[in-house]
């Protein structure tokens, strides 16, 4: 049996990866600020339950290619999302793993990431976000700052559960409070 056909078997509730990329927190130097803050979003987000998976690496591009290949084929998360690893600095190598690893890229992800971001902050300009699909998965990098990270997924989130659909994933329920996921309109 395939990856994909494994995705298609009943999950009780979908799998997401949390992926923080830093040197300091993985050595425990540096509180992990970012992937609680993912956390958080998803739980304001999202009416579907979820499984988290929560990662908190170094700046090592095969450990991130590693971690994101075991989310993506072993735990089959239908979302990974990263934070850290995505501006120009030597060690910013997040966007390079991610796209080792991943069979498509969605430049768009990144483009409105940055679009928002800019009308923030002008270094905006300087981070690398970006996302791809390895198999059924999306991932999704994002810079490391809980605000940025609020800002972009409120961005990009809309299209996240209309991408899973397509990628055979669980449906996804958004709160429409917070935001209401695009869906086209069925015939």
């Amino acid at each position: 049996m395939n990856d994909l056909q494994n995705r298609s078997a009943p999950i009780s509730k979908p799998k997401i990866g949390i992926v923080t990329v830093s040197d300091r927190a993985s050595r425990g130097e540096y509180e992990d600020l970012g992937g609680p803050a993912i956390f958080d979003y998803l739980q304001t987000v999202l009416v579907t339950p979820f499984e988290p998976r929560v990662v908190v690496i170094p700046d090592e591009q095969s450990l991130i290619e590693a971690e994101l290949c075991r989310l993506a084929d072993e735990e089959l998360c239908s979302l990974i999302i990263t934070t850290g690893g995505t501006g120009p600095a030597a060690r910013d190598i997040t966007p390079e793993a991610t796209e080792a690893i991943c069979q498509k890229m969605m430049p768009g992800f990144g483009e409105l990431m940055r679009k928002v971001s800019l009308d923030k902050v002008p270094t905006a300009i300087l981070s690398r976000q970006t996302a791809g699909i390895r198999n059924g998965s999306l991932i999704i990098n994002l810079p490391g700052k809980p605000k940025a990270i609020a800002e972009c997924l409120d961005a990009v989130f809309p299209a996240v559960p209309y991408c899973i659909d397509l990628l055979g994933g669980p449906y996804w329920e958004t709160n429409p409070d917070h935001l209401i996921a695009f869906r086209p309109k069925q015939k």
